[in-house]
Order: structure tokens, then C-alpha cells, then sequence
């Protein structure tokens, strides 16, 4: 079992570092800080620190902050970022009103 994949390891409380305010995530607002102390929360996964932080879930889709984000989990775990999985790209959605769809059926009459 590798090191990623292994939740029994420990790897030392959360120590807050001079920089844990740099915004990291500019969509979600999301700072280092908050990247660190999720991880040592038991966030092994770029997946499970996208879904508790949000982050890599703005308008960017993690275009920007995706490889920043790895980097400091990949840190924080003692591995290599290559190591990681990255997370499924999905396109950013929003709720639509059924209304939209009945018009654009009215259009192709």
C-alpha cells in the first residue's frame, strides 16, 4: 500500500506556517492555511479536499489553482505530486428553468 493510499500514517499535527494566508484559490477564496489543515483533517485526495474546500470548483476549474493545490498536499503527504491522482475536470453547471427548454422547442417549429 503506498503512502497516499495508507489513512493510518501520521503525519503531525497542524502547525500554521508564515505564508497559510496566501490565497491559493482565487474563485473559491481558498488559502493555503485552509488547504493544510484539511489535509491534516484526514484530505489525502485532491477529490476529497475539492468537495470539503471547494477548492478547484470555480469558474477556472481548478485551471489555475489545480497544481498549487497538489503541490501543497503532496508536501504535506512526504510524496512526490506525481504520486497523486488529480481530479475528474468537470464543467461548471448551473440550474436552468424548464422554461429555457420549452422555448427553444418553440423555435425549431
Amino acid at each position: 500500500m503506498s503512502k497516499v493510499q495508507d489513512r493510518s500514517i501520521d503525519i503531525g499535527p497542524f502547525v500554521p506556517g508564515p505564508d497559510d494566508d496566501l490565497i491559493v484559490c482565487r474563485c473559491e477564496e481558498i488559502t493555503k492555511g485552509e488547504i493544510r489543515r484539511a489535509i491534516h483533517d484526514g484530505m489525502f485526495t485532491m477529490t476529497e479536499i475539492r468537495r470539503y474546500l471547494r477548492a478547484g470548483m470555480g469558474l477556472c476549474q481548478g485551471n489555475t489553482c489545480g497544481r498549487i493545490v497538489k503541490g501543497i498536499l503532496a508536501s504535506e503527504l512526504k510524496c512526490r505530486p506525481g504520486e497523486l491522482d488529480d481530479c475528474t475536470a468537470r464543467g461548471p453547471a448551473r440550474p436552468i428553468e424548464m422554461e429555457a427548454f420549452g422555448r427553444e422547442v418553440e423555435k425549431d417549429e
